[in-house]
């Protein structure tokens, strides 16, 4: 199985990459919002590249279907999408338009009307995604692309967002979720965002090294 790649473009299709690593070309699809992400980076032939990679095949797909991510943890969204009944990832590809953290929101807060503008999700399958991954999406909807070093203003806002999430979607007392933050920033005092902040807190949590 192929779980990430490094290597470099050797083609550029709108939905697609030819990545070539070791002498051979991978094919990588790509989910809208990766589209997007590597716009900015122009990526074109010779230039480099990594990606994390959701691989799939199976008795009804036998040719591999790579779909490629920026972040490992937008992989690990895509695949957790992918086991709501009737998503698969041919589907889920297409669908995933938006960033990872619009959908995550928009799963918990029950938007059943943005989840079915996505392409190929009609209301059903809205009902569906909400239905087996609502209370799950925390994490996700934490996720912001911030720079190291934040300021302390930020700092405060990002606490207060993970504070928000472990009483109001995760059922912790106020108290006990501010003593979590705390000590997490404690640990790891240059934590600069409120998803790095949250997985610090559940590394403790479930008593994993920190």
């Amino acid at each position: 199985m192929i779980a990430f790649l490094r290597g470099r473009v050797l083609r550029r299709l709108e939905q697609m990459l030819v990545v070539e690593c070791g002498g051979v070309g991978y094919e990588v699809h790509l989910p809208g919002f990766v589209q997007d992400g590597l716009r900015g980076a122009a990526q074109g032939p010779g230039d480099p590249v990594e990606l994390h990679i959701s691989y799939h095949v199976s008795a009804n797909q036998p040719r591999p279907l790579l779909v490629g991510f920026l972040r490992e943890v937008e992989q690990e969204f895509f695949e957790l999408f992918i086991t709501v009944d009737g998503v698969g990832p041919t589907k889920a590809m297409k669908a995933i338009i938006h960033p990872v953290e619009m959908i995550a929101d928009a799963i918990e807060r029950k938007d059943i009307a943005f989840l079915r503008r996505l392409p190929g999700i009609g209301e059903r399958t809205a009902e569906k995604i909400v239905a087996a991954l609502r209370g799950k999406m925390a994490k996700y909807a934490l996720l912001r692309t911030e720079a190291p070093g934040a300021p302390e203003e930020d700092r405060e806002d990002f606490r207060e967002e993970v504070v928000g999430v472990l009483t109001g979607q995760l059922g912790h007392r106020t108290a006990e979720a501010r003593q979590m933050v705390e000590r997490a920033l404690e640990r790891n005092p240059s934590i600069a965002s409120a998803e790095e902040l949250f997985q610090e807190v559940y590394r403790a949590e479930r008593g994993a090294p920190v």
